[in-house]
């Protein structure tokens, strides 16, 4: 007996969609993950996971903070580059911030909500002072200068609103720190004869020209570029070659050693340029503070 041609149609499908279930939904993936898990595979698969004796204390792909319960960084610890993901190095939230190089004026908060509640006082700031504030503390913790260009010496972003007689011309008749909320004293005390003020929460500025101010800090600034931005995935388990040196000195007075010691294990654990010639050297920041401890421990 001959079958419909629409159940013959049907049977047809319902046969390829077991079949391909078969084969890619299972072999497939059995297949693969027998594969990953060949010598020299299997680490990666299983996430490069590092451990001390039998805890896993992080893994070497992914970065992670080096702080005390208050998010103060431990002084006889490597620190990592700062993170977008999450609260930081969040794996269930890795991400950038999607701030750009225009991004330079803070949202200043309400000043009668509490700014560490849940909901927040509404404020946020632009990359610009992210990166001042980062510098500023890095420069802080390590006793180096932390200036930048384009920031205040209170750590943020130093741009002015200024306001002319003709729109965007003419005389200026305002000019206004948009990132330093009043009472702070601003960077400059004047622009074009005009005295600076202070910016205030509530009142609009936007119709001020934004001008960005670079001030007197070095071009070359003494804090790297990876010690105050974040990665695009917010997860870099690396720093250069630079933040590490950077941070020699601290480690090896927490510790009591000499800087030549922990030289010596920052260049153990700085691995080349990918095939000779693509990207830069980088310091893995995990393994490092793990030999660190395991070579010369800190006892407090």
């Amino acid at each position: 007996m001959r079958l419909p041609s629409w159940i013959t149609q049907h049977l047809a499908a319902l046969r390829a969609v077991l079949v391909l279930t078969v084969l890619l939904g299972i072999l497939y993936p059995l297949a693969v993950t027998g594969i990953v898990q060949l010598p020299g595979l299997r680490d990666n698969a299983n996430g490069s996971l590092v451990k001390t004796g039998e805890t896993t204390v992080g893994s070497s792909i992914v970065g992670q903070a080096f702080t005390d319960a208050d998010g103060n960084p431990l002084k006889q610890y490597f620190q990592s580059r700062p993170s977008a993901a999450g609260a930081g190095y969040d794996m269930d939230s890795t991400s950038a911030s999607n701030l750009g190089p225009e991004s330079i004026e803070d949202t200043l908060g309400d000043p009668a909500l509490d700014p560490n509640s849940a909901d927040g006082d509404g404020s946020s700031q632009a990359l610009l002072s992210q990166v001042c504030s980062r510098s500023k503390a890095v420069g802080e913790l390590e006793g180096v200068d932390g200036s930048r260009p384009y920031c205040t010496a209170d750590g943020l972003g130093a741009v002015l609103r200024v306001f002319y007689s003709d729109g965007l011309s003419g005389t200026v008749t305002r000019a206004v720190s948009v990132n330093q909320r009043c009472p702070a004293t601003p960077f400059i005390g004047t622009y074009e004869g005009v005295t600076v003020e202070c910016a205030k929460f509530g009142e609009d500025y936007s119709g001020g020209v934004l001008v960005p101010v670079r001030g007197d800090a070095p071009a070359d600034p003494a804090v790297p570029a990876d010690a105050v931005t974040a990665s695009g995935s917010g997860l870099d388990p690396n720093i250069s070659v630079a933040y590490a040196d950077l941070q020699v000195n601290r480690i090896a007075q927490a510790r009591g050693i000499t800087t030549d010691q922990v030289r010596a294990l920052v260049a153990k654990n700085t691995t080349g340029r990918a095939l000779g010639f693509m990207g830069e050297p980088a310091v893995n920041v995990l393994e490092l503070n793990l030999d660190l401890d395991s070579t010369y421990p800190f006892h407090g």
